[in-house]
């Protein structure tokens, strides 16, 4: 299928202001590119509440924001982390994000601020990424939340960690995740895929970018193999039902396809929804991309039926 009208336009956009692809960008200019996302992330939504917390980690803390629906406490919480190539993102970049989240799903969103490399390489993000879940479970009574209602969720690197952090959970006998949502997740870094030649270049996520990416988050190419790198390369047995969003016109396509497939193989309850119109991306472009709405609408129906509350 040919690319949805309003992705080509803003692709033709992009090429007119002379938008640079990240792996021709310093760490810090990459970092300020990215917050024009927020630009395209569509209306700021209301939620009941907003607060901010510090989690104490490894070598020192990070920044949580948590946004909380209307209605009774305790509520179900959706863990949820950031995309960015584990280089660049922040709470205020997916502000309007998480609250999308939260009113589609009617759950209280925990928003994790992990830190990022190149100044923090693997394994402090997703060991940041599931101290977040930890610290959301442990201290759910006085935030208002439910412990026994927990997903996760994340998009591109983000969708990594929520990937991994479900297997950290099962392996060290962490919170019990009901649910998975993984928006054209980073599942395999070692792997070679057909989608990362077709898509290599044109559609704003470049394969060169994710090698970047790599380079600066992995501090030895033999780190690719470690499943909580690439979660395909783990033991799928066991985890929490997944949501897979993937996108036709991405360098992580198949890769992302491939995971929903293996963990389906391995008996996980899977979801998976192709957009083969979209672009990478295209779930923090909710104000300039009507297909959008739908992928909120279909995760918020599947997180309400894991959380009971549909």
């Amino acid at each position: 299928m040919s690319l949805d009208p309003q992705v080509q336009g803003l692709l033709d956009a992009f090429k007119a202001q002379g938008l640079k692809s990240f792996e021709q960008m310093t760490v810090p200019e990459s970092r300020e590119t990215a917050m024009a996302f927020v630009g395209l992330e569509g209306d700021e939504e209301a939620v009941a509440d907003v607060s901010n917390h510090r989690v104490p980690v490894k070598g020192g803390d990070i920044a949580v924001r948590i946004y909380r629906p209307a209605g009774n406490a305790p509520h179900p919480m959706l863990v949820y982390f950031h995309g960015g190539g584990f280089v660049f993102g922040n709470l205020d970049l997916v502000d309007k994000v998480a609250r999308s989240l939260c009113n589609a799903s009617n759950a209280a969103v925990v928003s994790v601020d992990y830190r990022k490399a190149p100044e923090h390489p693997y394994p402090t993000a997703p060991e940041d990424a599931y101290a977040g879940l930890v610290w959301a479970r442990e201290n759910a009574a006085k935030l208002g939340l439910d412990p026994a209602r927990i997903a996760v969720a994340g998009d591109s690197a983000g969708g990594n960690l929520a990937a991994v952090v479900s297997q950290m959970a099962r392996d060290r006998k962490g919170p019990k995740i009901a649910h998975q949502v993984l928006v054209y997740p980073v599942t395999d870094a070692a792997g070679d895929y057909p989608s990362r030649k077709e898509n290599a270049e044109g559609y704003l996520l470049t394969q060169g970018a994710m090698n970047w990416f790599f380079g600066h988050y992995l501090t030895s190419p033999g780190l690719a193999s470690d499943a909580y790198v690439s979660p395909i390369k783990g033991d799928l047995k066991g985890l929490p039902a997944a949501t897979v969003i993937t996108a036709g016109y991405d360098p992580l396509r198949d890769e992302g396809d491939a995971y929903a497939k293996a963990l389906a193989k391995a008996g996980v309850a899977v979801d998976h929804v192709p957009n083969p119109t979209m672009i990478h991306g295209f779930f923090w472009m909710k104000g300039v991309i009507g297909h959008t709405q739908s992928i909120y609408d279909r995760v918020g129906r599947n997180l309400k039926a894991a959380f009971g509350t549909a």
